[in-house]
């Protein structure tokens, strides 16, 4: 099984079946995670920036290409509703323009 820690939610450590997306990996703790479009892949509101381990991460979605392409996603970033953690382990952080307001950062 593959790990995922979100370094800035109090270094929450999530488990990852694949095919699950981290999305949803996160959501099944009971903690919320911006996805405006309703994971679909057609905004960058679940966006995260990866710290290591991008190497454990999927293969890049039509979506999240798309976006790289205009300039929406930065080169370490990733939709959380578009990847899965293939094994190994990643550590990523909610950037700051699409953390939520009711969520505790830190």
């Amino acid at each position: 099984m593959a790990k995922l820690t979100v370094q800035n939610l109090s270094g929450l450590a999530v488990n990852v079946k694949p095919p699950e997306t981290v999305l949803r990996a996160v959501q099944a703790t009971g903690t919320d995670w911006m996805h405006a479009c309703g994971a679909k892949g057609r905004c960058t509101t679940c966006r995260m920036e990866v710290l290591a381990g991008m190497e454990n991460l999927s293969p890049e979605s039509a979506p999240e290409l798309k976006y790289r392409e205009a300039g929406r996603l930065k080169t370490k970033e990733r939709l959380a509703c578009q990847c899965t953690v293939t094994g190994g382990e990643v550590l990523v952080r909610v950037p700051k323009p699409v953390q939520l307001p009711h969520q505790k950062y830190t």
